[in-house]
């Protein structure tokens, strides 16, 4: 009998703490307060200590997260501002909904996060912040980023919507720039029931402005200091989180969990290598981080046809991401051609993200491996 695992399967999760959740909503429902107000707050308290950061502020999504932490830079027409070429499609177009304009730079094929040299040489007089992103859940190498910014004078909003809870030399994700930037969409490992996020800073001055611009900009009803926007968080959002929040430890080590088995299951049933015929590479975690695998993305010749097989056998997958921001459509004003960013491209191609969330079984993986194992075997060329 066939085994179907899904990528996703937010059922298992909810179950468990379906009770708490009904609870939550319907406490929010009998106050009638549905904008801000004190569960907002508890969630921003909450969230402020668990990431141990000075100041949490609870926004619309991920998305708005990075679009008011620009705005609250001042970052705007003919800035500059450097990222990744490979990340979802809001960390660049938040840079160019702004007027700004995104100078992308590749990544490090082993963690796919930005390479900070390539940092450094994309710096210009008009650069005014990077954005490096924590990918699947791994922190970028912070350090030699931080260094360059200090060095240009330049600010640096991390992008951790998939990287809560995980951690650089001790220090938490989205707490080591001037901004960090997280999304709660249900996928996420903390997820709401909707879109939500959060923008974390340790500076008040720029706390104050994020809080200001999130609500059109007022502080007081009706009467604007600055243009903003609506980036606020539905109370029964908050509420959600609020009861996810205390689970959320457990679950990330499930996760950890689970990339352990894996590792051990694959190394028994594949080839182990970059890129030759019949190989697998797994994600790798470096001594110094600690990541907590929003996605599982391997790295696989033949990946569509791979894909393809998993599919046929019941094994959800999904492809993060298969075109680059220098390859966009919306982006073919910034010059670039394929080949410019190979590494973004070569990861394009091949990599693919595995069933991960916390309540996966053993014997689910162990479904996983067997249908992976079978089908790199179909696909691996043939030779006389």
């Amino acid at each position: 009998m066939k085994t179907i695992v899904p990528l996703l399967d937010l059922q298992a999760q909810y179950l468990p703490i379906r009770d708490e959740l009904l609870a939550a909503i319907a406490r929010v429902c009998d106050s009638q307060r549905f904008i801000m107000g004190p569960e907002v707050e508890a969630l921003e308290a909450e969230l402020a200590s668990y990431l141990g950061v000075r100041d949490a502020i609870a926004v619309s999504s991920g998305t708005d997260a990075l679009l008011v932490a620009m705005m609250a830079l001042g970052i705007g027409e003919g800035d500059e501002v450097i990222t990744s070429t490979y990340s979802f499609f809001a960390t660049a177009g938040c840079i160019a909904r702004l007027g700004a304009v995104p100078r992308l730079v590749d990544i490090d094929p082993v963690t796919f996060n930005l390479i900070p040299e390539q940092v450094r040489g994309a710096l210009s007089p008009r650069t005014k912040a990077i954005i490096p992103v924590h990918l699947y859940g791994l922190c970028a190498d912070m350090d030699p980023v931080l260094a360059i910014a200090a060095d240009a004078g330049i600010a640096v909003i991390e992008d951790a919507a998939q990287a809560i809870g995980a951690t650089y030399k001790g220090r938490q994700a989205g707490t080591m720039g001037q901004l960090g930037c997280f999304s709660f969409f249900p996928s996420k490992n903390l997820g709401a029931f909707g879109d939500a996020g959060l923008v974390t800073t340790n500076d008040p001055a720029l706390a104050q402005d994020v809080r200001l611009l999130r609500n059109h900009g007022a502080q007081q009803r009706y009467f604007h200091d600055r243009i903003g926007g609506n980036f606020r968080l539905d109370a029964l959002q908050a509420a959600v989180l609020r009861v996810k929040l205390p689970h959320l430890a457990r679950w990330t080590e499930m996760r950890r969990a689970n990339a352990a088995r894996y590792r051990a299951l694959f190394e028994r049933a594949v080839e182990p290598g970059a890129g030759s015929p019949g190989s697998l590479d797994l994600p790798v975690e470096p001594v110094d981080r600690r990541h907590i695998y929003n996605q599982f993305i391997v790295r696989v010749p033949n990946r569509d046809a791979v894909r393809a097989i998993l599919a046929e056998r019941g094994i959800g997958t999904e492809i993060y991401y298969p075109v680059p921001f220098h390859l966009q459509g919306c982006f073919a004003y910034l010059g670039h051609r394929r080949g410019d960013f190979p590494a973004a491209e070569a990861a394009a191609s091949s990599s693919l993200a595995l069933p991960i969330y916390g309540e996966l079984t053993a014997a689910q993986q162990e479904a996983v491996v067997e249908a992976m194992a079978a089908a790199i075997h179909q696909t691996a060329p043939r030779h006389a």
